[in-house]
């Protein structure tokens, strides 16, 4: 007897409609597999072995009579429909991760059926109470969670959590709402879709009724985000809250120097609001019995004022390329979170001298750490280090500063006080800076701990282990055009095509030479390299902080002329110590998107 069910064949055909339209690599053969795999079990339940110990078989023999009779019992009627219902119930699970991988990657997503179509084919989500997830609020317990009526297991997240395991576990037992409204960055699809793979239920009837109810109460966030500084509106706003936001690249290479309303944006944390008046600066060094405090005036008249012009860079900076090769959770940064300044202050050698700091004494000082003056919802600061070198080399050119382009720190650039390390990742220029600690270990925060790391290729969220990889200091070379646009036209009359951008390496090493492309790489041409705007002095060897401002004008051939033709144009950059960009993504991409460096890549359409 050939039995299956209802529920078995519509799942089955999902499954072989996904198959015909997913060719999506190595995931959809896997899932391809599983349907293979759960068809076969839908099959078998004809040729399977009873209870009785006796083998079904659907061809004619001299058995079938037999067989037909153990078919008619009870017994084995609910054995052979619950061997069908499990068959169905995997192929539908099956198609579920099938249409949730292709609605991911699929061009045509939008003809694939919703998620909550095939689950309407299984069992109904288990209800739980507000009390059941309140119980469950320890790693012993397990940690639940709610977020708009769901209940969602993240035990076994909670150590892959990018913002660190301790901020998780304040919403253990509890709903996410409250820390999602001061962590707006959560509120994006993949995060939304990480989130659905965790849930186990919901919440029954009354405690959604209680939950409704608490929506409705004030914010608990105690307006931590209501005082933010006005922003240009020039700026691209990828999240609101922490604000994060980068300048137009046609208008980022304007100028040598970033005009400060056009400065790219990256916040962990609200902006907090700072007295000057009242303000000290916390400088702690071992074996000095206590720590020392610096008023803003101190500061500013007690050590001589330096300046240096230094580029600031974040390590996301260029993500959609690492997101384009492979996708993996993480902001969606464009190319222009890199921004040039003139900083002025004192340097950071002169007050940790000051503070007591003798490096004969302190040769086991190897880091200093620092704080700002934001908070998290549970009152810790942003925190992070950088090795002692970057702090005391006469060379390295660190001030604690207190100016931008010859002005008071804006408030979204660290006012009153920031750090300011030339030639490392953005991260480690901690802004609103209050504490100053001299050690000889890291930092121990989990944005030095867990985030800004390296990680090969091949590492993966499980395979990750955070206390090995190296943190992120010096930044590799790096190159990006800003004009012409990604996808522009251009007219076959046109002979030839300008081709601006910029180009940086961290830890002082200047720019020698940029290359430009226009057919992929397989002909260069070299750029002219712009010398420093507004009368800024060149820099020296190794202390070469500020960024190259480039730009080509590039003769196109006249077989590249022609209507329909595109533009293949690719730049890479060469630094001083003649490292080069890699020419793609794959060999450094890494699971937390950082540190792209491959060359930049832009389509001009011949129209």
């Amino acid at each position: 007897m050939h039995v299956r069910t209802t529920a078995c064949r519509s799942t089955c055909g999902l499954v072989r409609g996904l198959r015909v339209r997913g060719s999506h690599g190595n995931n959809v053969c896997r899932y391809v597999a599983t349907y293979r795999l759960m068809t076969r079990a839908c099959s078998s339940s004809s040729s399977s072995t009873s209870p009785a110990g006796q083998t079904e078989r659907s061809d004619p023999g001299p058995q079938q009579q037999q067989q037909s009779e153990q078919v008619n019992s009870k017994s084995n009627r609910a054995y052979l429909a619950s061997k069908a219902a499990a068959a169905g119930a995997g192929v539908l699970l099956s198609a579920f991760w099938t249409v949730r991988y292709l609605r991911r990657t699929s061009s045509q997503a939008a003809a694939l059926p919703q998620e909550a179509e095939i689950l309407s084919l299984g069992e109904k989500l288990k209800e739980y109470s507000l009390q059941d997830v309140e119980s469950h609020n320890t790693l012993e317990t397990g940690v639940w969670v709610t977020y708009n009526g769901n209940v969602y297991d993240v035990t076994n997240f909670i150590s892959h959590h990018p913002g660190g395991h301790e901020n998780l576990m304040l919403a253990a037992g509890s709903d996410l709402k409250a820390f999602w409204d001061f962590y707006t960055v959560h509120r994006r699809e993949d995060v939304y879709e990480i989130l659905d793979e965790l849930k186990i239920g919901v919440l029954d009837s009354e405690s959604q009724a209680l939950a409704e109810v608490s929506k409705k109460q004030p914010a608990t966030d105690c307006g931590m985000y209501a005082k933010e500084p006005k922003r240009s509106p020039l700026l691209t706003t990828l999240t609101d809250q922490p604000f994060n936001a980068e300048p137009p690249a046609s208008l980022l290479v304007n100028s040598f120097i970033t005009p400060n309303e056009l400065f790219y944006t990256r916040n962990h944390l609200p902006v907090p609001e700072v007295d000057p008046d009242t303000y000290t600066l916390e400088v702690v060094v071992p074996g000095q019995q206590d720590p020392i405090h610096i008023s803003l005036k101190d500061l500013k008249e007690k050590f001589p004022k330096h300046t240096v012009t230094s580029t600031l860079q974040c390590c996301g900076n260029r993500t959609p390329q690492m997101m384009a090769f492979k996708p993996m959770p993480g902001g969606n940064w464009g190319s222009t979170i890199i921004s040039n300044a003139e900083w002025s202050g004192a340097r950071l050698r002169d007050v940790l001298v000051f503070a007591g700091y003798n490096p004969d004494e302190h040769s086991n000082v190897e880091h200093v750490q620092f704080e700002g003056l934001d908070r998290t919802i549970d009152g810790k600061p942003y925190g992070v280090s950088i090795p002692i070198r970057a702090a005391v080399d006469p060379y390295a050119d660190t001030l604690l500063a207190y100016e931008m382009n010859g002005v008071d720190l804006p408030r979204d650039h660290g006012y009153p006080v920031r750090a300011l390390v030339p030639g490392v990742v953005g991260a480690r220029n901690v802004k609103w800076l209050g504490r100053v600690v001299a050690s000889h270990e890291e930092s121990q925060t989990h944005w030095q701990q867990r985030n800004y790391k390296s990680f090969s290729p091949g590492v993966d969220w499980d395979t990750a282990d955070f206390s090995k990889a190296p943190s992120v200091i010096e930044m590799p070379v790096q190159s990006a055009m800003a004009i012409p646009n990604d996808g522009s036209h251009i007219s076959t009359a046109d002979e030839t095509l300008t081709v601006k951008g910029y180009a940086w390496s961290g830890g002082g090493r200047g720019i020698v030479r940029v290359d430009v492309s226009l057919d992929g790489g397989k002909t260069w041409h070299v750029a002219d390299l712009l010398p420093p705007g507004d009368g800024k002095a060149v820099q020296k060897s190794r202390q070469r902080w500020a960024w190259t401002l480039w730009e080509a004008d590039l003769k196109i051939p006249e077989e590249m002329r022609q209507s329909g033709q595109e533009l293949q144009l690719v730049c890479k950059a060469i630094d001083e110590a003649h490292n080069n960009q890699p020419d793609s993504v794959g060999p450094i991409w890494n699971m937390k998107s950082y540190l792209n460096n491959s060359w930049d890549r832009k389509r001009v359409l011949v129209k």
